[in-house]
């Protein structure tokens, strides 16, 4: 068995406070969603809750049910307080990288990976759609560590060209003005072979839904009724989450404009093709190159066929 993760960073901007995690008092079987964003978080949060609440109503809205803790800019005890009074299994949201969360043997992890130029894609339109609310809260609440967010750039372009070159913390090589994609997958997929860490790929969820909803449920030790499959699945697809948007994600008019019409957008992948120019996109595997193993980029780009337990 290899070294189990430590965490030897710290992760505080704008949008996240890794120390929030300090205040979890976590039980047995809790479940941690991680990805670095933008490829299929709420997703993943909205097939848990399924998962979980398989012969019963999901009892609110699901990205209330599972908080996300490193966001800084909510106040952190009402969120503690709210997660201590769960009675059913818990499932927490984080967009940390591996280095910046305490490991828990007893605490299961699901990661879902997404192709960087996916996610890009699906950022550009997540950061070019921000409220003037949601972009001075970012920047004025106290307690914010290092410069401000900018102001999402017009051009398209010019930003990729920052994002798959510049890193936000010191030790990234991509992900500015964020934090990095592909660190990120390195620090899950360096511990792939702990039983308590499942790797997802977005692409495998659009391919196969059901099968990989299926494996979750195994690696999770749920085991809902054949006949509910049929509903937890048609539940857990984009254009039911899309339908449903306001009863996943309330209130997404104060962080977007469009709201939540804008947050659920194509949940396509490719969409940077006819895009980027082919030397835009020749900065790609420079980046990859410069993080991942050839092991960890193969799977990152296409999932289904590269075995990630490989």
């Amino acid at each position: 068995m290899a070294d189990l993760p430590q965490r030897t960073r710290s992760y505080q901007n704008h949008h996240l406070d890794s120390t929030r995690w300090d205040g979890v008092r976590f039980r047995e079987g809790d479940i941690v969603i991680s990805t670095s964003y933008k490829a299929g978080t709420t997703w993943m949060q909205t097939i848990v809750a399924n998962l979980v609440f398989w012969d019963r109503e999901i009892p609110g809205p699901v990205t209330e049910i599972s908080p996300w803790i490193d966001m800084r800019i909510r106040p952190l005890e009402p969120i503690l307080e709210a997660l201590e009074a769960q009675q059913h299994r818990r499932f927490i949201k984080s967009h940390l990288a591996l280095d910046g969360l305490v490991y828990r043997p007893d605490v299961r992890y699901i990661v879902v990976g997404r192709d960087a130029r996916d996610v890009f894609m699906s950022l550009y339109n997540h950061y070019s759609g921000h409220t003037p609310l949601l972009h001075q809260l970012l920047n004025e609440v106290p307690g914010r560590v290092g410069p401000p967010i900018p102001h999402c750039p017009e051009d398209i372009h010019w930003l990729w060209r920052q994002w798959i070159q510049l890193g936000w913390f010191e030790w990234e090589h991509d992900g500015w003005p964020y934090w990095s994609h592909l660190h990120h997958t390195r620090t899950w997929w360096d511990h792939r072979e702990l039983p308590n860490i499942l790797l997802v790929h977005y692409n495998d969820l659009l391919a196969d839904l059901e099968g990989e909803m299926r494996r979750v449920a195994a690696y999770l030790g749920i085991e809902p009724d054949a006949d509910a499959w049929p509903r937890l699945v048609d539940a857990a697809t984009f254009g039911s989450m899309k339908r449903n948007a306001d009863q996943i994600m309330p209130n997404a008019d104060f962080g977007w404009q469009g709201g939540a019409e804008r947050f659920f957008y194509k949940g396509t992948n490719r969409r940077w093709e006819g895009v980027l120019s082919d030397e835009e996109l020749a900065l790609y595997p420079q980046a990859v190159e410069r993080t991942l193993s050839p092991d960890a980029a193969a799977w990152l780009e296409h999932g289904r066929g590269v075995d990630p337990a490989a």
